[in-house]
């Protein structure tokens, strides 16, 4: 048993692809977009704004900026190279050297006195 269809243009081919059965409508696509704005709106634009802030304070960083690195080191910077920094951390004066990415916080030596 042959089904023949015809199709009358391009509202024709429409009217049967919303009306296949087990076919995927545009409606059924909508929960879907729904879903994808929600996790744009709440998880991905606000990583996106945290990630920039971020950004702006590395490239903002200047020799005597007091910070705490990811690993809990709070020292003063001593000099910057391209990727790295050079901290003084008390309470004997260490230099260490370490990674730009690393810092977490800044504290100018402003607002640290």
């Amino acid at each position: 048993m042959a089904v023949e269809i015809i199709f009358s243009g391009i509202p024709g081919v429409l009217a049967f692809w919303l009306q296949l059965p087990g076919g995927t409508s545009l409606l059924g696509l909508a929960p879907l977009v729904f879903i994808f704005a929600i996790f744009y709106f709440l998880l991905i634009m606000p990583q996106q704004r945290k990630q920039k802030k971020w950004q702006a304070m590395l490239s903002e960083l200047k020799n005597g900026d007091r910070i705490v690195t990811s690993g809990g080191l709070r020292g003063t910077i001593m000099s910057i190279k391209d990727d790295a920094l050079v901290l003084r951390v008390p309470p004997d004066n260490l230099k260490l050297e370490i990674s730009r990415a690393s810092v977490v916080s800044v504290t100018t030596a402003e607002e640290g006195k």
